[in-house]
């Protein structure tokens, strides 16, 4: 069992890791805000205000869903939902530089379906483990399926800008 300073620790931990990723996706979102702004879009795309509050939260439910697993006896016990979870926040990060700053429209749609693989299956490896942590990334893997079909939409609405 691990000692409470120690679970504290490791929530610290992992949501730092989830932020650290947050950060790398805002270094190449930069320029997002005009990007956004002037690029066509479809009707139903939210406006770019919304991208910010709405990460952040999925984010810090993303970093309790690891905590919670890693809590049930670490990163050897649970070595292969947490490499899995490790995998998505991978790809999770190289999304933002794919389609922000190098403007790549087909490979950031590819991204965005191999993220969407990879967090529902994150999703059943931790279902196993611990159930709630499992519930708590599926805010993430809704807001994901849309921004899948945004990504795709908009790619589709920019081929020169994409």
């Amino acid at each position: 069992m691990l000692t409470k300073p120690t679970q504290a620790f490791g929530l610290a931990g992992w949501l730092a890791l989830c932020f650290a990723v947050a950060a790398i996706g805002a270094a190449a979102s930069t320029q997002a805000r005009s990007f956004y702004s002037e690029i066509t879009q479809p009707t139903w795309a939210p406006p770019g205000w919304v991208f910010g509050p709405v990460w952040t939260v999925l984010y810090a439910t993303m970093g309790v869903a690891a905590w919670l697993v890693w809590r049930r006896g670490g990163f050897a016990a649970h070595r292969g939902p947490l490499l899995l979870f490790l995998t998505q926040l991978s790809a999770n990060a190289v999304w933002s530089w794919l389609f922000f700053a190098w403007r790549h429209g087909l490979w950031s749609v590819l991204d965005i379906v191999l993220l969407w693989v990879l967090i529902a299956a994150t999703m059943a490896a931790f279902w196993r483990v611990q159930k709630a942590a499992a519930l708590l990334l599926a805010p993430y893997l809704l807001w994901v399926t849309f921004a899948a079909a945004l990504n795709l939409a908009i790619w589709r609405m920019n081929p020169g800008a994409l």
